[in-house]
């Protein structure tokens, strides 16, 4: 059983990375139905929760059928990290996570996320300041290094969990290759075969299929697997990879059914939560991925992420389920 501190998540936990604009509540729902063991929110900024910023604090929102659940937040300020952790600890989640694997300008540029990455003292220092700010587990989700000359993720894993972090997540990729070329898994294999780690090691990177999924697991020994991009438009991932794993069989891809059913659930939920207005606008990033490997969807596509009406767009989605009927579709890997 792998436990980060008293929160048992199963015996090889999936766990969907937290993901701007993707990893809200209305996403993370499809996720759990189909077999995400432990989420995590979109990271959000220290800064906008002790500002009350709106957009941050809505962040916050949790559902009880979603849990476990860990808030993600980023900041390179030790007195805003600090507040900020008093913060999450009232919104109750189970875990609070710092995320150090940020790569984007924006955020680096002000030493956070990925940024903090070339100054390790810091980041332990920030880390150790909001494990004594709060009572919830902590956890870190952080990249091997900034660049191929600052990897220390094996001395990093190690004062952190000295600090009193209760698992780590690495993405096992540098700050500069952002998401391009491959993961290095080697660096989570040298990481969990120190014997001063107590702490779960969560591996994220590239796990885009049950195959790839079981052979990580089998090859790099960590104690569970972190999944993002496979799991855009796709959140059947997760029953398909436990289906593997206990199987060795290959799951059948979703129907066109499941799919669209899973839009419109995702698209209520959307309007539900955010307002039709935005609710409506911030799903169309959704729909390319929901409909990959439809056949001349293109003209059904356009209007998905044209019209606003809400009654219109369950038209067209209705249009598209009668359109594909018991088309046979490949699935996203």
């Amino acid at each position: 059983m792998v436990k980060i501190e008293n929160v048992e998540l199963g015996a090889f936990p999936l766990l969907l990375a937290p993901m701007e604009d993707v990893s809200d509540p209305p996403f993370r729902a499809l996720c759990k139905k189909h077999g995400a063991d432990m989420m995590y929110t979109e990271f959000i900024s220290v800064e906008g929760l002790i500002r009350d910023a709106e957009k941050s604090l809505q962040k916050l929102d949790i559902y009880d059928y979603e849990r476990p659940i860990g808030v993600q937040i980023f900041g390179a300020e030790l007195d805003s990290m600090m507040k900020a952790a008093e913060i999450v600890e009232a919104a109750q989640p189970e875990v609070l996570d710092i995320n150090y694997g940020c790569p984007v300008q924006k955020v680096v540029c002000k030493m956070a996320g990925a940024g903090i990455l070339r100054d390790v003292k810091k980041m332990v220092e920030l880390t150790k300041a909001v494990v004594d700010s709060t009572n919830l587990p902590v956890t870190v989700k952080t990249r091997l290094g900034w660049d191929h000359s600052t990897i220390f993720i094996e001395e990093v894993a190690e004062r952190l969990q000295d600090v009193g972090i209760k698992a780590l997540t690495i993405h096992a990729r540098t700050r500069a290759q952002m998401y391009k070329g491959e993961a290095d898994w080697e660096w989570i294999n040298k990481v969990k075969a120190n014997p001063r780690l107590k702490i779960p090691v969560f591996g994220n990177g590239d796990v885009d299929s049950p195959q790839k999924a079981l052979e990580y697991r089998q090859k790099y020994n960590v104690d569970g697997i972190m999944i993002g991009r496979a799991s855009i438009g796709y959140p059947w991932i997760f029953r398909e990879i436990k289906h593997y794993f206990e199987t060795g069989e290959l799951l059948a891809p979703p129907s066109v059914n499941e799919r669209v059913e899973a839009v419109k659930q995702h698209l209520q939920h959307s309007i539900e939560w955010k307002g039709e207005k935005v609710g409506v606008v911030e799903m169309r990033r959704h729909y390319t991925n929901y409909f990959r490997g439809f056949p001349n969807i293109k003209e059904f596509r356009s209007q998905l992420v044209s019209l606003e009406n809400p009654d219109d767009l369950f038209e067209v989605l209705y249009q598209i389920e009668m359109a594909y009927g018991e088309t046979e579709l490949e699935p996203a890997y």
